[in-house]
């Protein structure tokens, strides 16, 4: 699992209303993850080593970019290319809320190595506010799970998913080729997440062990099971849960067993795929005749 308590968290309260939070999880080495909100604060003109992804999440923010001034509203997109400069300020009464991405240049490079896109140099976006509600959502729903303590292998494959979708919408970027069919690769790869259902590897780990790029092998994967590798190994989860609640195991054995994150998070998972709770399902299962 992703260990939160070695993640790099500073939290800071600036004026009255205002909040930041700084963080970095460790299966996203060279990604540094920002949720705030501010009111009256000004960011004075300045540049960023690397890109800028952000999420107006509420509110609004003003901000000078390329000789423009920009309004961001709540759902956009703010792309800020590296050594670019820009300031920011309140674009509403109440101020913004947003979330941000900021990847270092060399995880940069090494996506676009593992996209088998042009590494030479690296993109750039041209237009810097983006009405793109897709992305949008996913990209929010990516930072949201990075302050989880969800699985490596999901956070560093929704990560390259993300930034392909980022990249190729928006960077003019060309679609990778099509993967093509490992099955040696994805029996590995199965035999491992099973033989690890309570501890599983991360994606760039699992990679590795059957001599792919983590991208690559992603694809691959998806492409034969249907499925990214992280829904896969819950697939396995919830049917070995089935299982044990069938023989009696409680909820609570059953989640430290395999590995959930506690109870409630096997129930929530349980339930999306059965339609009932694993309590309701091991009390109906214990009514059953034996065979």
């Amino acid at each position: 699992m992703a260990d939160l308590a070695r993640a790099r968290v500073c939290v800071m309260n600036t004026d009255p209303g205002e909040s930041i939070r700084f963080w970095q999880t460790p299966p996203l080495t060279g990604v540094e993850l920002l949720t705030a909100r501010y009111i009256e604060h000004r960011f004075v003109p300045h540049v960023h080593d690397g890109f800028v992804i952000g999420m107006i999440m509420a509110g609004a923010q003003r901000y000078r970019y390329r000789g423009a001034e920009h309004l961001a509203a709540t759902g956009t997109l703010v792309l800020i290319n590296p050594d670019e400069v820009h300031n920011g300020h309140k674009g509403h009464d109440a101020g913004w809320r947003y979330r941000a991405f900021y990847p270092d240049n060399v995880q940069m490079y090494r996506l676009l190595e593992e996209l088998g896109l042009p590494a030479s140099h690296l993109p750039t976006f041209n237009d810097t506010l983006l009405h793109d509600p897709a992305l949008f959502s996913g990209l929010c729903q990516l930072h949201q799970l990075l302050e989880e303590p969800e699985s490596a292998l999901q956070q560093q494959t929704l990560w390259r998913q993300m930034m392909l979708a980022l990249l190729t919408r928006h960077a003019r970027l060309p679609l990778p080729a099509k993967p093509g069919v490992e099955h040696r690769a994805v029996n590995q790869a199965k035999e491992l997440l099973q033989a690890r259902l309570a501890q599983p590897p991360s994606l760039e780990e699992l990679a590795a062990a059957v001599n792919l790029s983590p991208f690559h092998f992603a694809r691959v994967f998806q492409r034969a099971t249907g499925m990214p590798p992280h829904t896969w190994l819950m697939q396995q989860r919830i049917a070995h849960a089935r299982a044990l609640l069938q023989k009696g195991c409680l909820p609570l054995h059953v989640a430290m067993q395999l590995g959930f994150a506690d109870q409630s998070h096997l129930s929530r998972q349980f339930k999306k795929v059965y339609g009932v709770g694993p309590g309701a399902y091991r009390a109906a299962s214990a009514q059953l005749p034996d065979a």
